[in-house]
């Protein structure tokens, strides 16, 4: 018997990677990519663009391949902190609305990868671009899929880390940098208070997550790919940064300190103003702002315990897999300093 064939954009993201390892024993993927090829002999790629209606490939390709497909699963977006909302907004938000309109064509279930920050009140005045703006464009894509009338699942990631087992990561994210300042020892403070939750879930985690939906035939719903109320809090992840740093030979000099993002913003910022270059304060600001996008005041709902894999995300393993991540950033950044652990 045939594999059924699941159409894949994204796939050469961080997810995308994870969602290939996880399915495509159980399934033909079809990548569809734009620039970078995805290079992977588990799947076929095909070019085309989500800047398009016939997502590029003119209206016979397009037919002939809504043709094949028996599922989507949409997981591209455009993430980059310094796009515009408009940038944002053609990507993150039509482009969905070109893949809904493949799916549709299709008669194939859709499940669009979201983000668990929609949950989180955004600033009005850091809207326009940034990761603000990436929040309300995800926002608006779940809008358009649960307006389209196609069988549907979203999933919401937290802030999304290596491989649980041994960190390794297609694409290094913004927890990553936040890593890498610690280690580094290049940002003397961090925005944060030491007793908030930092929500972050392994690449596998999430792509076995939707896995089971997808395999269960689970075609309605939002599910929060969270660690919940399992979360290790942001001073417990600083301090694990910094026994693995010490561990592998590479502590820094003068270790962050953590302070509350209100003090930060009363009393450091303003004398930055005139005490450091411009452009270090532009860098300053921007880490500021991806510090506070990983920060929730209270625990997100999680899903993983209705999925059936409560076991996977203890406060335990999760601390063990960001263990993991700080590892492989070590080993990867930084391999001539790496002492035998």
């Amino acid at each position: 018997m045939s594999k059924p064939t699941l159409l894949l954009t994204g796939a050469t993201g961080v997810l995308g990677r994870a969602f290939i390892k996880e399915l495509a024993d159980d399934y033909h993927v079809i990548g569809l990519r734009h620039r970078t090829p995805i290079d992977d002999p588990r799947v076929e790629e095909i070019q085309g663009s989500l800047g398009d209606e016939h997502l590029g490939l003119g209206q016979e390709g397009f037919e002939e391949l809504a043709a094949r497909v028996d599922v989507v699963l949409h997981s591209a977006a455009r993430t980059g902190w310094r796009a515009t909302r408009e940038q944002l907004f053609a990507s993150n938000v039509t482009g969905t609305e070109y893949m809904l309109g493949l799916a549709r064509q299709a008669g194939a279930p859709f499940y669009y990868v979201s983000t668990a920050f929609v949950a989180r009140p955004q600033d009005e005045e850091l809207r326009e671009s940034g990761p603000a703006a990436y929040v309300d464009s995800k926002a608006a894509a779940e809008r358009a899929v649960r307006a389209s009338g196609v069988p549907a699942a979203i999933v919401r990631p937290s802030v999304v880390g290596g491989d649980s087992q041994t960190g390794e990561i297609a694409n290094f994210q913004g927890l990553h940098k936040a890593i890498a300042s610690i280690v580094t020892g290049t940002v003397p403070v961090l925005p944060a208070d030491a007793d908030t939750p930092l929500d972050a879930i392994p690449s596998d985690l999430v792509a076995r997550g939707v896995g089971r939906l997808i395999r269960g035939g689970i075609t309605t719903g939002e599910y929060w790919l969270t660690a919940g109320k399992n979360s290790p809090t942001l001073g417990e992840t600083v301090q694990l940064i910094l026994e693995v740093a010490e561990r592998l030979g590479v502590a820094p000099e003068h270790p962050p300190r953590l302070m509350p993002s209100e003090a930060l913003d009363r009393l450091l910022l303003p004398l930055m103003e005139d005490a450091i270059p411009r452009a270090l304060r532009t860098q300053f600001r921007g880490f500021i702002e991806l510090m506070m996008l990983f920060q929730v005041s209270n625990s997100m709902e999680s899903s993983f315990e209705e999925l059936g894999m409560a076991d996977e995300v203890t406060h335990e393993a999760l601390l063990a897999a960001f263990e993991r991540s700080v590892e492989y950033w070590i080993a990867t950044k930084m391999p001539a300093r790496e002492t035998v652990a």
